[in-house]
Order: C-alpha cells, then structure tokens, then sequence
C-alpha cells in the first residue's frame, strides 16, 4: 500500500510517536491538573513538555500560550469566536478552508460580521489595502491551500497587519512541519494548526499560540482543575480555554511528533518534500489526460479526463494508492480552479515517501488513462 494523503493525515507515524504513546497509555496517563497523585502529575509534566516543544518549533519563549484543542477546525473556531466582535469587517482569502468560512459565515448571519476574500495570486499587499475598510478588524486567512499548496507571505500578512492595527488569525494546518515559522520575526494573535499532519501526532490533538496571555471570552466553558470556587472560567493561560480534561496520549504522541520534525529538522523536511513534488509533477505532466493544477507543500492536485475526481481516487486505491478525490472542504478554491462540480484528486507526500511511490502513482495513472 503506498500512502498519499498526508494532507489529511500523515501515515506512518514515526516509531518515537509510537513508543511515546504506547508509554503514556500504559504507565502513567493519569488526569492531569485534576489529581494530586504521581500518575496525575506524570501526566501534566508530559503535557508540559510538548508545550515547550512547540513553543521551540515556532521560536517563540511562552509555552503556557500554547492551547490544546482537539483539531486545527476546534482552534480555528476558539480563536475567531473569541477576536471577531459584532458589524466588524474582516479580510481572508480565496482559498480558505471551511474551518475558515464556516465560523465566519456563523458570524456572518448571527453578528452581522461582513468578509472579503482577496486574491492569493499577484500582488497580496495591493490586495490587502483594496480590501481594507474603516471597520476592518483582522485578517484570517491560511498560511497554504490543502488544495494546491499555494502559500501566501507570512511576513507581509504579520506587517501588513501590524501596521493597520489588525488582528491576524492564521491557519498553519498546511504549514506547520513543512516550513519554518518564526513567531519572533513574524508575530501573528493566533496561530492554529492540527497535530495529526504534518507534525506526525495522531488525530485528536491539535493547539492554538496565543500571542499574549489575555483570555478573551470563550463559546465553552466548564472545569479548568483551578479556581473551581469560581463560577468563570480562569484569566490565566493555557487553562482559559482548556474546559474539561485533555487528551493526555493525543497531546504526548504530538510532542514527540513535534521532535521528530526538530531532530530531522524543517529544512530537510522541506527539501525532501519539494524534491517529491517536483518529481510528481514532472511525471504527471506528461500524460496526455491529465489536468494538473497548481503544486507546492507537498500535494499535487489533478483530474483526469471527464472523470469524477471519486472516480480516480477509487481507481487509484485498487491500486493500491491512498489519495484523496473531492472538495477537501475547500470549495472556494475549487470554484476559482473550475471544479466545483467534480472537485480533484489530490496526492499528498510526507517525509516518510520515497521516489518510488511517486513512480507508482504515475504508473498506476497511466493505467487509468488507458481506459478512460
């Protein structure tokens, strides 16, 4: 079987991740920050750490402004229902997730919030100022399309926003593990992502890095394990947004996922994955059928002929190649590529592929040609 969808999630996961979790699941994995007793406290301290793990990963000093959630979808809705305020106007982009559009369209019908999606293509700071109004707030938008790996630039959305006194809000779900982000160089209010890609985690786990330690108000509330005299949820960090009990083994397999990527280190990661991309689309692109769109971040997209992108993805799974057909939740960006209707495969590499998956799956493609 030859994995593609890392996009999604990554597949394998390394074998420190495994032990890690096997480890928390059978010797300690108490309740952290509930219990005194040493399986609770085990537990918290290995929670800690993969806070300070992240913090290192994105060059930033505060490990107690990293927020566990349960996925990037869970951090992104906790960071806009907690920034974006009532009539406010706010600036993303055109290929935004539905993890992006959906809370805002909530917003949208509930607090009369208006949004502009501005252009990924061109000149993004010429596009930031035509969309910028009297009432603008903030800017949300990804950091990169889980459709076409574009990117858009981290420094100019920071400065851009910095200089205009906006809150920036980014979805890093595409980005963390695959380039380095340096909060230090380029400070955002919130940057959201998932444990399970790219970060080599398990699904459960993902976190919010706060820029500051102010808790704004919250859409969940409950126990915190402090102050529990009190009827509000904690000011303090991380606990005011971490209602209820964690997920202890989500929270350590992602720490040692996160040092997994340290210890290989981003830039190789980066190149590993420009070098299978780039041989992918060499490949593909020589077949008469095939559609290929735009690539980068490690994921190709394409269609091929007048099929269905299902169709494919089915076609391509008997043989024996995982990838991903449809809208990816993105339907914006497919709107804009011109496959709304039918949507697109998309294969997605991670650092554990090699040359020869790619090889597979133009082999495999060539197959599906033949009978199209």
């Amino acid at each position: 079987m030859i994995y593609l969808d890392n996009a999604a999630t990554t597949f394998p996961k390394p074998r420190g991740v495994l032990a890690d979790l096997n480890f928390c699941l059978k010797r300690y994995c108490g309740n952290a920050g509930r219990s005194s007793h040493t399986l609770s406290i085990k537990t918290a301290e290995k929670i800690y750490e993969s806070r300070e793990e992240i913090a290192k990963l994105l060059h930033t000093d505060a490990p107690e402004r990293i927020v566990f959630t349960y996925n990037a979808t869970y951090a992104l809705n906790i960071a806009i229902k907690t920034f974006v305020r009532e009539k406010c106007h706010i600036i993303t982009s055109d290929f935004e997730h539905n993890s992006v559009i959906r809370p805002l369209e909530r917003l949208r019908r509930d607090l009369g919030v208006e949004y502009t999606e501005i252009s990924s293509e061109g000149n993004v700071c010429e596009s930031l100022y035509k969309a910028l109004r009297p009432n603008t707030k903030g800017i949300i938008c990804s950091l990169a399309s889980n459709v076409t790996g574009h990117t858009l630039p981290f420094h100019h959305l920071s400065d851009f926003a910095g200089k205009h006194s906006l809150f920036l809000i980014v979805d890093a779900s595409q980005a963390t593990g695959h380039f380095d982000i340096d909060l230090d160089k380029t400070p955002c209010d919130a940057l959201c992502a998932p444990g399970h890609k790219a970060l080599f985690g398990i699904q459960g786990s993902g976190f919010i890095c706060f820029r500051d330690a102010k808790r704004r108000d919250s859409f969940i509330e409950g126990g915190s394990g402090s102050d529990s005299k009190d009827k509000v949820m904690p000011l303090l960090l991380p606990e005011g947004y971490e209602a209820g009990t964690l997920s202890a083994p989500a929270i350590v397999a992602l720490g040692s996922g996160v040092r997994f990527v340290r210890k290989v280190g981003i830039d190789e990661i980066e190149h590993k994955l420009e070098s299978l991309t780039f041989a992918a689309v060499e490949r593909l692109s020589t077949i008469p059928k095939l559609t290929l769109y735009k690539s980068g971040c490690g994921l190709v997209s394409f269609n091929c002929k007048d099929l269905p992108s299902s169709i494919v993805a089915a076609e391509l799974d008997r043989f024996g190649i995982c990838t991903r057909g449809g809208l990816h939740c993105a339907p914006s960006i497919h709107k804009k590529l011109g496959t709304l209707e039918r949507g697109a495969v998309r294969a997605s590499f991670s650092y554990f592929n090699k040359l020869a998956d790619v090889d597979r799956l133009y082999r495999a493609l060539r197959e599906i040609e033949k009978i199209v």
